[in-house]
């Protein structure tokens, strides 16, 4: 299941912008949506990263930064408050 419009309105001004390119340079990176619904296809499957599904191209390295810098905090947070505020637990 990928973000519905609704949901991403609320998590996507938590998100860094879609053009930062890393400190080492490389290739452009996915979008953050697309790098955030891999992410939790992941968490959710317990599939290892390799076997990601092309759709999302995302990678563990970006889940790392994201949780080291409490960015994929406040996104769960703000997600289960969305949650709560709909009567969907």
């Amino acid at each position: 299941m990928d973000f519905t419009n609704e949901q991403w309105a609320i998590v996507s001004p938590l998100l860094p912008p879609d053009d930062v390119i890393g400190a080492k340079g490389g290739r452009p990176r996915r979008p953050n949506r697309d790098v955030l619904n891999g992410i939790l296809w992941v968490l959710r499957t317990g599939v290892p990263w390799n076997d990601m599904p092309d759709r999302y191209q995302s990678n563990a390295r970006l889940f790392q930064e994201w949780n080291m810098s409490g960015v994929f905090e406040k996104v769960l947070q703000a997600l289960a408050w969305d949650f709560e505020e709909r009567g969907e637990n």
